[in-house]
């Protein structure tokens, strides 16, 4: 299996996970506050549309119909 192969499965598996789930939301830690003395730890929340999954899935489609040049 080649890398293109390769990375247009993944494309097409991480296009197909995002529609699927109506675009995903993931927490990443933030930076921490401190008041009077208290440490507060936040966190900042990410979104993936679905458009961001279509766009995956349409692009790991092309890659693997797409053939290589011939020079």
């Amino acid at each position: 299996m080649s890398t293109k192969s390769i990375i247009a499965a993944i494309l097409i598996t991480l296009g197909i996970v995002v529609l699927a789930y109506s675009g995903i939301t993931f927490r990443t830690p933030g930076k921490s506050v401190d008041v009077l003395g208290l440490k507060i730890a936040t966190t900042d929340s990410h979104f993936i549309p679905p458009v961001a999954g279509a766009l995956a899935l349409v692009g790991g489609i092309v890659l693997l119909v797409l053939k290589p040049r011939s020079t």
